[in-house]
């Protein structure tokens, strides 16, 4: 196999308000942990609450996103991937950390009114990474396809060989 898959797809809160830098190459980069948790029983059957904190790193267009609608607190689902880099520490020891690079997030804290009238969540994606939207049909008729014009499709019992 020559390729592999680096994928993570993360919902919690975020611990801290971004943390943002500007570098020489006026790119924006947002530093923020954010929290999962899980559930779970115990062998005595009493309900263990398992907190787990990530490091989160988005650049350019979700850095700017970060920084102005993004705060301690704020529930967002995100995927990305995971890095590892080393650094040298002042004593000259090596250290390691592990950052989730975020290539997009969806912001699920209820948004306030956005000047039309309605109340909605929000999504964004790194600009590399935007995908066609998806359509769904509108109806569950199993008969109907799943393109914007609702094209029916033919009934599995026409036009067959036999």
């Amino acid at each position: 196999m020559a390729n592999g898959l680096n994928k993570v797809m993360l919902l919690g809160n975020l611990g801290k308000d971004p943390d943002i830098q500007v570098l020489d190459s006026a790119v924006k980069k947002a530093s923020f942990s954010l929290a999962t948790s899980e559930t779970y029983r115990d062998k005595e059957g009493a309900r263990v609450d398992k907190v787990e904190w990530h490091n989160i790193v988005v650049w350019r267009g979700l850095a700017e996103t970060a920084e102005k609608y993004l705060h301690k607190g704020s529930k967002i689902y995100l995927e990305g991937k995971i890095r590892t880099r080393n650094y040298q520490d002042q004593t000259g020891a090596t250290r390691y950390i592990t950052e989730i690079v975020g290539d997009s997030f969806i912001m699920l804290d209820r948004k306030e009114d956005n000047g039309d009238g309605f109340a909605s969540n929000a999504s964004v994606e790194s600009k590399s990474k935007m995908a066609a939207p998806a359509f769904t049909p509108m109806n569950n008729d199993p008969f109907v396809s799943n393109d914007p014009l609702n094209t029916p499709i033919s009934s599995p019992d026409e036009d067959l060989p036999f």
